[in-house]
């Protein structure tokens, strides 16, 4: 098995780990046991974490980000060129997945305070990803491959897609504060979101650790989530992003597959 010491690791919130404790960097609510660390501390390995919540394909490649009063440049410029190892975990917010999920989260939560007017008076729009979305996304993602491949010459790259966060399990207005056409809306949205990863690492021969498949049956409503709940107000951006325990079970499928050989 190959040793991997340099780990980098580029994405969004699913990557960073909002609402998981300790937190390492405030402003892009990275936490101390994403699956990045997690995996980093099982191989002893020094780790380059870039990753920033709400990033887009576009952040971490060529346009800054920026979180109330901190700036971040594209993720991409910090790669170390040493780097031996590369995950990636992007394209989420380029499909407004986890934006629409935590905002009709909080129209559901205002609607039942008021009774059903808010939903009388305005109306929730059921999230869709378009297909120009789709390809656009799915070009982002290619790009980052690529583009981390030209900067770690010598780096397995390695693309983990999104745990799912509603399943069969999932009961409207129960385990979520949505009703069932969201719930349909965000499952389909998240299947096109898994759709892009596999296109995209067969596309660039890029090994996938597919959280979308072992992460089923530990969605909301799930005897064990590997996700979390809406969150109180101070604490709404790490609503419907992976646990602790979801994240170790990322880095668990890391492990194995960096026990095998790359494409």
């Amino acid at each position: 098995m190959t040793t991997y010491r340099r780990i980098a690791a580029l994405g969004s919130s699913y990557a960073a780990g909002p609402g998981i404790q300790p937190v390492v960097n405030r402003a892009a609510m990275r936490s101390g046991n994403n699956y990045a660390h997690v995996l980093a501390r099982a191989l002893g390995a020094e780790l380059t974490d870039l990753t920033v919540s709400g990033a887009t394909t576009s952040t971490v490649l060529d346009t800054p980000q920026r979180v109330g009063l901190v700036k971040f440049a594209p993720q991409i410029l910090a790669l170390p060129v040493d780097a031996d190892l590369v995950l990636i975990t992007a394209a989420g917010n380029d499909l407004e997945y986890l934006g629409s999920a935590v905002k009709l989260g909080v129209h559901f939560t205002l609607n039942r305070y008021t009774r059903g007017l808010l939903q009388r008076w305005i109306p929730a729009d059921v999230p869709t990803a378009t297909v120009e979305q789709q390809n656009k996304a799915a070009a982002g993602l290619a790009r980052i491959v690529i583009e981390a491949r030209s900067r770690a010459p010598e780096a397995r790259v390695i693309l983990v897609d999104y745990l799912p966060m509603v399943g069969d399990m999932t009961v409207p207005f129960m385990d979520v504060p949505f009703d069932n056409a969201v719930v349909d809306a965000l499952a389909a949205i998240h299947d096109q979101l898994s759709r892009v990863f596999t296109d995209v690492a067969e596309q660039t021969g890029t090994d996938l650790a597919q959280a979308s498949r072992f992460g089923r049956g530990h969605e909301l409503g799930s005897p064990s989530p590997w996700i979390q709940p809406l969150q109180p107000v101070h604490r709404i951006a790490s609503s419907f992003h992976p646990t602790a325990d979801g994240m170790k079970a990322v880095a668990t499928e890391l492990l194995r597959i960096i026990g095998e050989p790359s494409r």
